[in-house]
């Protein structure tokens, strides 16, 4: 009996949402640590509300202390920085070629970039792979 009234009672209880909120100046392209962000006992539309969703991201935007953190402002961090030298492989069959070439912008695992085969100065575009290498193929 104790079982059912306490199980009434905490059913009769709202569930409180919670909203990530910077508790620091958090610059763009910062990977979020843990101690620069908190949860709120509040729900803001469109804002995230889980920890793991944020640590760990790179933010896209300057987010401010107090702010809540919201969806699209934070993303993968980028493992190749614009102007980066990079290794550039082109797969076909059981032909692969790799060279160098040079970023010509920033981008994750998974993201597709634009490239510059510095031995021809051809534009190409790649996907970046997690090794840090670009998958090329010409368009």
């Amino acid at each position: 009996m104790r079982i059912a009234a306490l199980l009434l009672a905490l059913a009769a209880v709202p569930a409180q949402a919670e909203t990530v909120v910077a508790t620091r100046t958090i610059r763009a392209l910062e990977v979020i640590p843990p101690d620069a962000v908190r949860l709120d006992p509040a729900e803001i539309a469109g804002a995230h509300d889980s920890l793991a969703d944020v640590v760990g991201q790179e933010a896209l935007v300057a987010i401010y202390p107090g702010r809540p953190v919201l969806i699209g402002t934070v993303g993968i961090p980028a493992l190749i920085e614009r102007n980066q030298i990079v290794e550039l492989i082109f797969a076909k069959g059981a032909l692969q070629i790799a060279t160098e070439g040079r970023a010509l912008a920033r981008g994750a695992v998974g993201e597709r970039i634009r490239v510059m085969n510095l031995s021809s100065r051809t534009t190409l575009f790649g996907t970046v792979t997690e090794a840090g290498a670009v998958i090329v193929s010409r368009e």
